[in-house]
C-alpha cells in the first residue's frame, strides 16, 4: 500500500470553496483502479504546529503503478491544477509525501 500525503497551505478561502474542493477530490475514488480511500480535511493537531498547513489529504493506493495511473489521470490533473491555484505561492504552498506502508 502506498499512502499520497498532501498537505496544503490555501489562501483565503471560504469553508464551502474548499468543501467543493474535497468534493472533487473524493469524486476521483470511483475512477482510479487501486485508488482505496481518501481523507480530507483541516487539520485540529493539539500540537498546533502546521506552520500554515492548515488543511490536507491522503489517498491510499494497492501499489505504485495505481498511484501512477492517478497521477496521469485526467481528474486529478484538473484538480491538481486547482489546487495549486488555490495554494498560497502556487505550488510552493503544497506539500507532497508518498509512504509505503503495509496494511
Amino acid at each position: 500500500m502506498i499512502r499520497h500525503i498532501v498537505l496544503i497551505k490555501f489562501k483565503d478561502l471560504s469553508d464551502s470553496e474548499i468543501a467543493d474542493i474535497w468534493q472533487e477530490l473524493h469524486a476521483i475514488t470511483d475512477h482510479v483502479d487501486g485508488l482505496v480511500a481518501i481523507h480530507a480535511g483541516r487539520s485540529e493537531s493539539p500540537e498546533q504546529i502546521e506552520r500554515g498547513y492548515l488543511h490536507g489529504f491522503t489517498a491510499d493506493f494497492t501499489s505504485w503503478d495505481a498511484l501512477a495511473a492517478y497521477a496521469e489521470h485526467p481528474m486529478h490533473q484538473k484538480l491538481g491544477a486547482r489546487l495549486v491555484a488555490n495554494a498560497i505561492g502556487g505550488l510552493d504552498g503544497i506539500l507532497v509525501f508518498d509512504l509505503p506502508f503495509v496494511a
